[in-house]
């Protein structure tokens, strides 16, 4: 049975037993995805099936689209004309989304106006990626009602980090589908002459992971590394969004996978319970490997100072494994954030005197 014919029969299916039979004379780990109106019967769909393979969208040509829409925060038209041109400038075409310039205060748009625009965009054939034009918050109230049966028939990269780790972590869980945990068009910069050469470097990234490259990333040496070597599928994204999404159907299995993880405007002992929530839910204690972003520390309140850094923090909880680890990665809410290929199997390589993350 060819994959398209395969799909197709699946996605028709409404007995668990009769997709059990499909998939393993297949060898095939698609599956059909959560949607509201049939919401018990998708969501043990989507956790039953076989996770072996993943699948990989297909890389983008000249002349393909990316969609922009805003499931989380909200920005305007004018604000992401520079990823706009750029993205144009590469040789793509662009499709605006209904969310784009639409606010509900924080939101882009109401969350039935945010869930429209993007089930419209995994829904459009002509639409070979979709960009999130910004984090902020706001994509757990859309999560669930999205249908994803479009995106398993016709895989397409899903692009964005932060408030995003909550789609990055749904499709890797639930579809097995590879997406793209990267910079979002508000970080853009509006001269691209007058950009940081970190910053360029970063957004060309996306274009590079989009068009296929293989991705490969150095680190410097950091004193609490701890050298080793490692290999697994690469997922993560945002600490607290991750945090918050156990115990749901977007939760992440880290069992032998790199974990790679990053956070802004937290305090230190917010990040110390988010470290000791993933050792006591076992995500630490069977990892390939643990790279640890960029962390924007919230300075502590005078007279309440935590007294330990994020180095000292992490260390204390890695201690009983003995996986490679390493700090400072160019991953986060900084300049130096580098398009990662989620879900896609990396090889890091933790020397004492560099840190190599690449694509297997």
């Amino acid at each position: 049975m060819n994959r398209k014919n395969f799909l197709s029969s699946v996605l028709g299916m409404g007995a668990m037993g009769s997709v059990g039979s499909a998939f393993a004379k297949s060898g095939d780990s698609s599956q059909p995805s959560h949607s509201a109106p049939a919401s018990k019967l998708d969501r043990s769909l989507e956790r039953s099936l076989p996770r072996s393979i993943l699948l990989v969208p297909p890389y983008l040509q000249p002349g393909d689209t990316i969609g922009i829409t805003c499931p989380a925060g909200n920005i305007t038209l004018k604000e992401i004309q520079p990823a706009i041109q750029q993205i144009q400038g590469w040789g793509f075409h662009i499709k605006i989304g209904d969310t784009v310039g639409k606010k509900d205060f924080t939101f882009g748009g109401t969350d039935a106006e945010r869930l429209a625009d993007f089930q419209q965009m995994l829904d459009d054939p002509a639409v070979n990626a979709i960009l999130c034009a910004r984090g902020g918050y706001g994509a757990v109230h859309i999560v669930d009602g999205l249908n994803f049966s479009s995106l398993l028939q016709h895989p397409k990269w899903i692009i964005g980090f932060s408030d995003i780790t909550v789609l990055l972590c749904h499709i890797h869980t639930n579809l097995h589908i590879a997406s793209i945990h990267s910079k979002m068009c508000n970080s853009f910069p509006d001269d691209w002459s007058k950009a940081e050469p970190v910053q360029v470097a970063s957004i060309l990234s996306i274009r590079q992971a989009l068009t296929g490259e293989k991705m490969q990333y150095t680190a410097p040496p950091q004193q609490y590394n701890r050298a080793g070597s490692a290999e697994g599928q690469l997922v993560g994204g945002n600490l607290k969004t991750i945090e918050s999404l156990a115990g749901t159907v977007s939760d992440i299995d880290t069992a032998g996978k790199l974990l790679f993880v990053e956070d802004t405007g937290e305090y230190l002992y917010s990040i110390d319970r988010m470290f000791w929530h993933l050792q006591r839910t076992g995500r630490l204690d069977r990892l390939a490997g643990l790279i640890i972003g960029g962390f924007k520390v919230r300075p502590d309140d005078p007279g309440d100072e935590f007294g330990r850094t994020v180095y000292d923090i992490v260390t204390d909880r890695v201690k009983p494994y003995n996986y490679p680890v390493c700090f400072n990665f160019p991953v986060g809410h900084q300049l130096e954030n580098y398009a990662l290929k989620y879900g896609v199997p990396h090889i890091l390589t933790v020397h004492p005197d560099q840190v190599n993350l690449a694509e297997k």
